[in-house]
C-alpha cells in the first residue's frame, strides 16, 4: 500500500457490498485485523466511519470484493494523513446536531443505517454511524429512530457540559431532513 495512489472518498459511490458475489478472500485473519484497526481509527476519523462499519459486517467470511473496499479505505487514508480535528475557540457554545438515515439501505436485510453529528460551537463534539437493529416500516420510522438517537446523545452532552460548569449558551438544536419525523417528535399525539 506504500505505492498506492490516493482516492478522494473512503468508499466508491453506489457500491453495495452485500449483493456482490465474488470469491472468498484467502486470508480472513488479515481482513479482520485491518478492519479492527480501522474501527479503532474511526473513533477519531468520522469521515471513514460509515465505510468501516460497512466492511466490518463481513468479518465472518470476507470476499475479494470486500478486501478491495478495505484497500480503498486505506488508499483514502493515505491521501488524508494531514486530516484531523482542529478545535477552535468559538463565541457560541451551543449544541447543534444533524441526523439522517438511509431508509432500508442494506439490500440484504432491508435495515437502515442511522447517522448523526453533533457540534459544540464550530467543533465536532460527537458522531455516530450505526445500522439500526430492526427494519423500519417507513422513511418516517427510520428517520425518527435516527432523530431519537441524536436527541439522546445531545441530552447526555448537554448534561455533561452543565456538570462541567460549561453549559450551552442556547437551547440545543437538532436538524432532520424528514418533515414527518419532526412532526412525530414534536407532537406526542402521533405516537399512538
Amino acid at each position: 500500500m506504500h505505492e498506492a495512489s490516493s482516492v478522494s472518498t473512503p468508499s466508491a459511490p453506489q457500491t453495495d457490498l452485500s449483493t456482490l458475489l465474488s470469491p472468498l478472500f484467502e486470508d480472513p485473519t488479515l481482513y479482520q485485523q485491518i478492519v479492527g484497526t480501522l474501527q479503532y481509527l474511526a473513533l477519531t476519523r468520522p469521515d471513514i466511519s460509515l465505510a468501516v462499519n460497512k466492511t466490518a459486517q463481513f468479518m465472518n467470511s470476507p470476499s475479494t470484493h470486500h478486501w478491495q473496499a478495505v484497500k480503498r479505505i486505506l488508499r483514502y487514508l493515505r491521501g488524508t494523513l494531514d486530516h484531523g480535528f482542529v478545535l477552535r475557540s468559538s463565541p457560541s457554545s451551543s449544541l447543534i446536531a444533524y441526523s439522517d438515515t438511509d431508509w432500508g439501505g442494506d439490500k440484504t436485510d432491508c435495515k437502515s443505517t442511522s447517522a448523526y453529528v453533533i457540534f459544540h460551537g464550530t467543533n465536532i463534539f460527537s458522531w455516530c454511524s450505526k445500522k439500526q437493529n430492526t427494519i423500519a416500516r417507513s422513511s418516517t420510522d427510520s428517520e425518527y429512530r435516527a432523530l431519537a438517537s441524536a436527541a439522546s446523545e445531545v441530552y447526555w452532552l448537554h448534561c455533561l457540559l452543565r456538570e462541567l460548569h460549561r453549559p450551552s449558551s442556547a437551547t440545543p438544536r437538532i436538524w432532520c431532513d424528514n418533515v414527518s419525523a419532526t412532526y412525530l417528535a414534536a407532537n406526542p399525539v402521533f405516537h399512538s
